[in-house]
């Protein structure tokens, strides 16, 4: 039960990840592998200044402020120097391994002893055994018409709840930005450059301006993830922008979708189901060594079922 539940807390702090690659490959069809560094940085950032005794939501905002700062440099890169995107990315995403070096200062930062936005949330839990609930009942059909009943929180299911709220709170945002003019102009920018920019629109601004916020929203995942497992690891970002975009690919096959709310409901059931797939998979007795081959597998997976899945039903429907 606690790989489930941890796996469960994995999957949505990693849903921010999902966010970001969401808003990069899908809003902006952008080919951005920044997020391997930005994750870290994010990360480390938070660790650095946690370390330092900074408040745990300042800290956390730095590192969503530097994460930013990493995508709107992929953004210049690409844009204003003409270097291919993907290219850009890497390049980025190279020079942050020795950026979040020097924030850290070492490989690896512990916070045992550090306060975070997570171990206040365990504290919240522990307080809650104070807490009374009401609860109304049709009078006469207990003799009674109120009852008050203890209310007590697991730590675990404390954090399950925080997390929960803070996905809920950046995925309304989201679907509230797209709404607005500036974002439709993002939108627009990625299924119709020549289009949007015959309108007036500055395409280069609004491709950075995007990059910057997915790649805020996936510091913001680095910040909640050292959190959540107690330190940061300079290699702690290889690899996660893949499982990013399986998140993004399993939740548009379950959602069957394009709609800009249904892709943000997506990515998180995906990212879920993702971390859960893996928890099973170690709870059957897979060896530890074989993750990232298993991770591989599930990538691969959740790439190749959807266009097989189209196959089929195409073959199966001049039969019907």
């Amino acid at each position: 039960m606690t790989l489930l539940i941890g796996s469960l807390t994995m999957g949505l702090i990693l849903a921010l990840l999902a966010f970001g690659v969401l808003i990069s490959f899908r809003i902006l069809a952008f080919r951005d592998l920044t997020a391997d560094g930005s994750l870290t940085l994010g990360g480390s950032v938070a660790a650095a200044l946690l370390v330092s005794g900074w408040n745990p939501w300042a800290a956390t905002f730095v590192a969503v402020l530097s994460g930013a700062l990493a995508g709107a440099t992929t953004g210049v890169l690409a844009m204003k120097c003409k270097i291919n995107g993907l290219l850009a990315g890497i390049l980025v995403m190279t020079a942050l391994y020795s950026v979040n070096l020097r924030v850290m200062g070492k490989s690896n930062v512990p916070l045992m002893e550090s306060r975070t936005i997570l171990s206040s949330a365990e504290q919240l839990a522990d307080a809650s055994t104070h807490w009374r609930i009401w609860i109304g009942l049709w009078p006469g059909q207990f003799g009674y018409e109120d009852v008050f009943l203890p209310l007590a929180l697991d730590h675990d299911m404390s954090v399950i709840g925080l997390v929960l709220l803070m996905i809920a709170a950046v995925g309304v945002g989201m679907v509230a930005f797209f709404r607005t003019n500036l974002g439709l102009a993002m939108r627009a920018t990625g299924d119709n450059p020549d289009m949007i920019r015959a309108l007036g629109v500055d395409v280069d601004w609004m491709t950075t301006l995007g990059l910057a916020i997915a790649n805020g929203l996936t510091a913001f995942a680095g910040a909640l993830l050292v959190q959540y497992q107690g330190f940061a690891d300079v290699q702690m970002g290889i690899g996660m922008v893949v499982l990013g975009f399986a998140s993004v690919i399993i939740g548009e096959t379950l959602v069957g979708s394009r709609i800009v709310g249904f892709l943000i409901c997506g990515a998180v059931m995906g990212s879920v189901l993702f971390r859960l797939l893996v928890a099973i998979a170690l709870r059957w007795g897979l060896n530890p060594n074989d993750l990232k081959l298993v991770t591989a597998v599930f990538v691969l997976a959740a790439l190749v079922t959807p266009d097989l899945w189209k196959a089929a039903r195409k073959q199966l429907s001049p039969a019907r």
